[in-house]
């Protein structure tokens, strides 16, 4: 059967979560015991069949380690780290670091430097919460809208953004950057998440030449099934690989993210909801294969599922969608619609250079309203562009980035 195909589900990312002190002779042997523990998973993986593309290392909020006293301590602290992290770089993956949340006022206001200088072993995130009326706490986000302006002005193409994200109702243990974040309290831990386009793809594909003569129901039934049924095998399979890999290295399994993970690498989710019936992502009909993907996900078993374990739509990531914006099949408002029935928010959406501070900050609170009052997992990383405006073709560098069209912010 070809859902079994190993070739078809790689193993985006081993993301391991640990924590660091102020006592710096001790960050050594903490790092070097990921990164070994991550070595001998990925070759364990490998042996078994499945492609590991990416191992990640997570901290507690980095203000409880790093010297933020001044940006010059805190530059001089993550330069020590990425010494140590560039010496454990081994088996040719991909190695990826972030430093956690940042809490205060002054860790927000150094993160646009720490990232134009440190790039990918400096992801972070900024965690917003309602207060005691209900209501998101606008000076976190306000600052935040702050930082994404300055990241963009700082790095090449503003494509530091990439590092950064708003996180609401977001749980600690998202495997995923930058949003992933950890607390010292859970302990030494690790998680998986799958890349599965191409297995979602397959399975469409294969249910497709025998669904002619079925209707809607019948069809959707046979979606949903198809798909869970192929993602709880490899998961089930990764599982059994990974359960007790970590007890040699004092790391505990936490489970599993079992979003699909799209990247510029692999099939676009656009496929899938082509081949779901769905004319073109943002057609009539995307908010109900929305839906019936986020119940997929949401529905592996034997396995704790944590971080967003739904659907993300990561406009700069994903093929087909950063097309979709060349074309003008959806806009911003689209997006904040599909995030009600599935679950990552506005995920890499260029907009205009100029836009205000204050347009940013009120899409962030929409956002996070939708976050809270659905229950739900939602970010915002946005990309303001320098120089370009609504329907400019952006002109990344990056290896992870599509270019795409820049999306206008209502």
């Amino acid at each position: 059967m070809s859902y079994k195909n190993k070739e078809l589900c790689r193993v985006r990312t081993i993301t391991t979560f640990l924590s660091l002190s102020e006592e710096k002779e001790t960050w050594k042997d903490a790092i070097f015991r990921a990164s070994r523990f991550c070595a001998s998973l990925t070759e364990e993986l490998k042996n078994n069949g499945y492609l590991v593309q990416s191992v990640r290392i997570v901290t507690n909020p980095f203000g409880e380690y790093l010297n933020t006293e001044s940006l010059e301590g805190a530059k001089a602290d993550l330069d020590y780290l990425s010494r140590l992290l560039r010496t454990t770089a081994s088996s040719g993956v991909r190695l990826r670091f972030a430093i956690g949340e940042a809490k205060t006022k002054k860790e927000i206001e150094i993160l646009p430097d720490l990232i134009k200088e440190f790039g990918d072993l400096c992801n972070a995130c900024v965690n917003v919460e309602l207060d005691e009326h209900g209501i998101l706490d606008n000076e976190l986000i306000r600052l935040s809208s702050k930082a994404v302006l300055k990241i963009s002005e700082l790095t090449p193409r503003g494509e530091g953004n990439f590092n950064f994200t708003v996180n609401f109702n977001c749980k600690p243990l998202i495997p995923y950057f930058p949003a992933s974040y950890h607390k010292k309290e859970l302990g030494d831990c690790f998680v998986i998440g799958l890349e599965t386009p191409d297995l979602l793809v397959k399975v469409l594909e294969d249910f497709n030449q025998g669904a002619a003569s079925l209707d809607h129901n019948a069809r959707f039934k046979g979606y949903y099934d198809v798909m869970s049924i192929a993602l709880q095998h490899h998961v089930s399979n990764v599982h059994d690989i990974v359960r007790k890999a970590g007890d040699e290295y004092s790391f505990t399994f936490s489970g599993f993210d079992s979003s699909a993970a799209p990247s510029k690498n692999c099939a676009s989710m656009v496929a899938v909801y082509e081949q779901m019936g769905v004319e073109y992502f943002g057609a009539a009909g995307t908010v109900e294969a929305s839906s019936l993907l986020t119940r997929v996900f949401k529905s592996v078993e034997g396995v704790d599922l944590v971080g967003f374990s739904g659907l993300m739509l990561a406009v700069t990531e994903d093929t087909g969608l950063a097309k979709g914006t060349i074309d003008s099949l959806f806009d911003i408002r689209s997006l904040l619609t599909y995030s009600a029935v599935c679950g990552i928010g506005l995920d890499t959406v260029p907009i205009p250079g100029d836009t205000p501070e204050g347009k940013i900050s009120a899409l962030m609170r929409d956002t996070g309203t939708m976050a809270y009052r659905l229950n739900k997992p939602l970010t915002v990383r946005l990309f303001p562009v320098p120089g370009l405006s609504a329907g400019d073709i952006t002109n990344f560098e990056s290896d992870d980035l599509c270019n795409c069209a820049v999306l206008a912010v209502p």
